[in-house]
Order: C-alpha cells, then sequence, then structure tokens
C-alpha cells in the first residue's frame, strides 16, 4: 500500500506543494515523479540560462486578444502567486503569451508522466487531480488556481494527472515562455536586490544561498512624497527594506506624531513588530518619492530566523531612542 502525503518546496520564493509518495515497507520516501527517471530525456527538457538571454523582442509569443477576453484573463491571473513579483511589462508579456483553452467535462488536460508543455491558468470550470498507478484524487481545484508549474520549471515529467469534471476554459502558456518570463524575472531580482541586501549588516549572518532565497522572496514596491507606508497600531503583514529615497519613522503623542527616526538606502523598517508579534508601534512616511522591497509575514519567519537575535536586540536599541525623546520608553514591548 501507498501512503500519500504532501510536502512544500519553494519556487521563485513562493510555496508550491509536491503530493510525494511514501512506501511504508521500506521507509522510505521518493519524489512522485522519480517513478519515471527511466523514461527518456524529454525533448523538452531544455537548458535556460537567464544571464545570457539576449532574445529577441520579435521573437515573444503573442496571441491577439479582444478587451473582452483580456479583461476575462487579467482578472484569472490577478491572484497567480507565481506572478506576484513580475514587473508590468513581464506582466503584459505574460497576458500576451496566454492563450485560450476550450474543455469539455471529462477532458485530460495533462497525464502524469507525460512531458511538460503548457501551464494553465484556470477561468472557469472544476478539475480534479490524480497521482500514483491507482490515480488517486489528491486535490480539485474549484473555478480558480492554476497547475502545471512543477514540470516545466524542473524538467521533469508531469507529477499528476488533471482531469476536467465539468466543462470550462482555460489560459495556458508555453513551456519556454514560461520558464524565460518566471526565471529570467528570478535572474532579474536577485541581481537587483544582490547590492541592496549586501548593505544591511543585519543580513551578514545569512549565507550567500540564504541572501538570494530572500531576494526572490522580495516584493518591490513604490510610495510618493508623503504617503504612509505602515500606521501606527495595524497588525503587521511584513517588513520593508529601502532601495531608494528617504522614509520618516514617527510615533503618535498627544500633541501630534513626533519623527523618531529618518532612514535612507539600505535601511529597513516593520521588523519589530513582527519578532514581538504586537502593532506597529509607529508609523512610517516616504519622505521623498521611495522604493522599497516588501519581505511578508510568511516568508520572514521561512528564511530571516539565522537574524532573529539580532532583531531582538534592536528593541533595545529602539527602546535608548525614546528615552532620549520622551524620557520614558513607551513601554515598548507592550505595544508592539
Amino acid at each position: 500500500m501507498q501512503i500519500y502525503q504532501v510536502t512544500w518546496c519553494h519556487v521563485l520564493g513562493i510555496k508550491i506543494v509536491i503530493h510525494i509518495f511514501m512506501t511504508p515497507h521500506s521507509g522510505c520516501v521518493e519524489p512522485l515523479v522519480n517513478r519515471y527517471a527511466s523514461r527518456r530525456k524529454s525533448v523538452f527538457a531544455e537548458t535556460y540560462d537567464p544571464e545570457n538571454d539576449d532574445e529577441d523582442e520579435g521573437a515573444r509569443a503573442i496571441f491577439p486578444k479582444t478587451d473582452e477576453q483580456r479583461a476575462r484573463l487579467c482578472d484569472s491571473v490577478k491572484n497567480i502567486l507565481l506572478f506576484r513579483s513580475l514587473d508590468k511589462e513581464q506582466m503584459n508579456e505574460v497576458l500576451d503569451a496566454m492563450f485560450e483553452k476550450i474543455v469539455q467535462a471529462k477532458d485530460y488536460i495533462i497525464k502524469q508522466g507525460d512531458d511538460g508543455d503548457n501551464f494553465y491558468v484556470i477561468e472557469s470550470g472544476v478539475y480534479n487531480a490524480y497521482v500514483g498507478e491507482d490515480q488517486k484524487h489528491i486535490h480539485t481545484y474549484d473555478n480558480r488556481g492554476s497547475f502545471g508549474e512543477l514540470a516545466l520549471l524542473y524538467n521533469m515529467p508531469r507529477a499528476a494527472t488533471i482531469q476536467a469534471e465539468t466543462d470550462g476554459k482555460l489560459w495556458a502558456m508555453d513551456r519556454q515562455t514560461f520558464r524565460r518570463i518566471l526565471l529570467k524575472s528570478a535572474f532579474r531580482k536577485r541581481k537587483m536586490y544582490e547590492a541592496l541586501l549586501d548593505a544591511v549588516p543585519m543580513l551578514k549572518t545569512l549565507q550567500n544561498y540564504e541572501r538570494m532565497n530572500l531576494a526572490d522572496a522580495l516584493i518591490p514596491q513604490t510610495y510618493a512624497k508623503g504617503d504612509r507606508i505602515i500606521k501606527q497600531g495595524d497588525a503587521a503583514d511584513g517588513m520593508y527594506f529601502i532601495e531608494d529615497g528617504k522614509v520618516s519613522i514617527r510615533i503618535q503623542q498627544d500633541a501630534g506624531e513626533v519623527e523618531i527616526s529618518n532612514l535612507e538606502k539600505g535601511g529597513y523598517f516593520g521588523e519589530l513588530a513582527l519578532v514581538t508579534h504586537r502593532p506597529r508601534a509607529a508609523s512610517a512616511y516616504a519622505v521623498d518619492n521611495v522604493k522599497v522591497a516588501f519581505l511578508d509575514v510568511d516568508a520572514f519567519e521561512r528564511l530571516l530566523g539565522p537574524c532573529m537575535n539580532l532583531m531582538k536586540r534592536n528593541i533595545g536599541d529602539y527602546e535608548t531612542q525614546l528615552v532620549k525623546i520622551f524620557g520614558s520608553k513607551n513601554n515598548i514591548t507592550d505595544i508592539r
């Protein structure tokens, strides 16, 4: 008997579920796709080097769409995590490259063990995922979601079978375009954030591969002069690294807000509320046009464990600042 369980891997800083199987008698756990290791090498299993990609813009895949189709596609992809770190230009390339696929109930979209050809985003319909020789049902996609990325990212055969339970509509992207956009995006992000992360003293404790994982998880955000980035008293959803511009940190007092710190490129803020699991103790404002790299709370807890002791020491530094300004530390351990 085979026992199915679920594990997680991180692709470009994003958690993706992989179903693996265990043989109870041997105690051996192996990826489901390894069962097909003896198959011939896929003709699609080309390598892609983002550093040497000088592809002509004219070679990009473009499928014309009506305004109505493009609006439906935009709505379908807006919550796809794989695309969350793409910039506007890259997102437009995704929209251009996807093509519509109409499916009927009982159609097989992908079959376990086959070569990976396309990545799929669901617009409508119900789809079931099956694995193993007995095709055990492991998941149902109900009118939203995406599938097919693992075989494309890792040059592996399909790890599961996906069958339509109802009629529906999918949006598909071919393998080479998918790999180029996603992998080139990750490469650009790593290069862009390399110098920024190297300039943050707190991150010196991280190994190089840990900083690369951190770069993959960062989300670029921009704020105009005067914008409030975080608000005192709000729940903490992540921390921020300043890529460009200046940020003013302020605390609300009876007489109004008082600035306690002014941060520039290479600085960071928002981490203490995550360490102490308290609401925000201060607000942050863009002094001028500001670019930041945002790290959400899940990625923070997963990637910055080695820095936790240093961040806890920062609480003491913060309390010292408050004593200098207000004559007391404002009981930071209670308000954060």
